[in-house]
């Protein structure tokens, strides 16, 4: 991406448009600001490139976001959640390591990351509020990444959060016979495959299948070949997703396709693991494969002897989220349709706080009595009636 990208910017220069987001490069490596340049001429932002902070000092007060080099030894707390660790892919390890000491969550090795950091300063660029899209994955094969998503995409709901929860996993047979005992009309991801330009967000979300108080996009419950859905189409229905509501929760698969399609496009991530060594080691492979973005993870079940969450979160060199015990309900749940109603459980609402939260910057504790309220509510009010979600 940076190579076919024209034109430069000089230092302490602003590259035009004079409107908009205000992005600051901050390195003394001229070829990795000249880099930024290029990107963020393609991004359509306003670019500013210093070499010392020191040279500019009001830069941390005008930017909206701050793109800094490996040279750069310090971050002011406030500008922590709006900045990015440039730099070149041979200093990867160095890098994560720096990001890690600073505090920094995005880390863009380039030009490898060019079109990541494109679509990253395009989004911020964009105009009105943006919801979050949060991908779920599984660090290995039956960690329970899909579950974990329904259920936190359900929690979400009970909150009060506008939710549309992503079946990424186009082989898996459709999320959606998990979280609804019969169909619902709407649109699934074969109805979207011929979907090209811009995506009406309003649209979208009126289009597609309501379950509880939640949407979902799910590829259909049935027989059949699952055609797959062009990756151009795919972008274009998560950007309009998340113009659209304040959380997407996609549940990505284990996939080369739906890391492409649907990891690339997140905000954040969510990597779900059993309380195994063997789990976290599984893990540690395919966080090489994700974008710089926050990392997080979640341990389900118990942990084996000897071993305890944090201990697998470090081995996976992602901050522990939360933790998620065994559900002996879930599987016989799924099968019947039923999986969102054990949204209500306390362990659930407790991880999809503890996510929300870091997702949303939002304080989720009034809306947690709400949610408490409501439950109760529906218990009372008899063994048929279906829970809200």
């Amino acid at each position: 991406m940076a190579g076919n990208v024209q034109g430069s910017a000089a230092v302490g220069e602003a590259w035009l448009p004079d409107s908009g987001t205000v992005v600051c490069c901050v390195t003394a490596d001229d070829a990795l600001r000249d880099d930024c340049a290029r990107v963020a001429a393609v991004a359509g932002v306003h670019f500013e490139g210093v070499r010392k902070v020191e040279d500019f000092p009001d830069v941390w007060h005008r930017a909206e976001l701050v793109l800094v080099g490996p040279d750069v030894v310090e971050v002011p707390p406030q500008r922590l959640g709006s900045a990015v660790l440039l730099g070149r892919s041979d200093q990867r390890q160095a890098l994560w390591e720096r990001a890690a000491q600073i505090g920094i969550d995005h880390v863009a090795e380039l030009p490898e990351a060019a079109a990541w950091l494109v679509e990253f300063l395009g989004r911020r660029n964009a105009e009105g509020s943006m919801g979050t899209v949060l991908a779920v994955l599984g660090g290995c094969g039956g960690a329970g990444a899909s579950t974990t998503a329904a259920l936190l995409a359900g929690a979400a709901s009970l909150t009060g959060v506008g939710t549309l929860l992503v079946d990424g996993d186009r082989l898996a047979g459709g999320l959606e016979a998990s979280v609804s005992a019969h169909p619902v009309e709407g649109l699934r991801w074969p109805d979207l495959g011929s979907a090209s330009g811009a995506i009406n967000p309003a649209q979208l979300a009126a289009s597609l299948p309501r379950i509880g108080g939640m949407s979902v996009l799910s590829w259909p419950a049935g027989e059949g070949s699952a055609q797959r859905v062009p990756r151009s189409a795919t972008a274009g229905v998560i950007d309009a997703a998340r113009a659209a509501y304040e959380l997407v929760v996609v549940d990505v698969g284990r996939g080369r396709e739906g890391l492409e399609d649907f990891a690339w496009t997140s905000d954040r991530i969510l990597l779900v693991v059993p309380g195994t060594l063997r789990g976290a080691l599984s893990a540690t492979q395919i966080t090489h494969e994700l974008p710089p973005v926050p990392l997080g993870a979640v341990v389900r079940g118990p942990t084996a002897e000897a071993v305890d969450a944090e201990q697998l979160a470090d081995l996976m060199r992602c901050p522990l989220v939360g933790r998620l015990p065994h559900i002996r309900r879930a599987a016989p749940a799924a099968d019947a349709g039923r999986l969102l109603e054990l949204s209500r459980l306390k362990s659930v609402h407790r991880l999809a706080s503890a996510v929300l939260e870091g997702a949303l910057d939002r304080d989720l504790g009034d809306r947690a009595d709400d949610a408490a309220a409501i439950a109760l509510g529906a218990r009372l009010a008899g063994r048929g009636r279906r829970a809200a979600r």
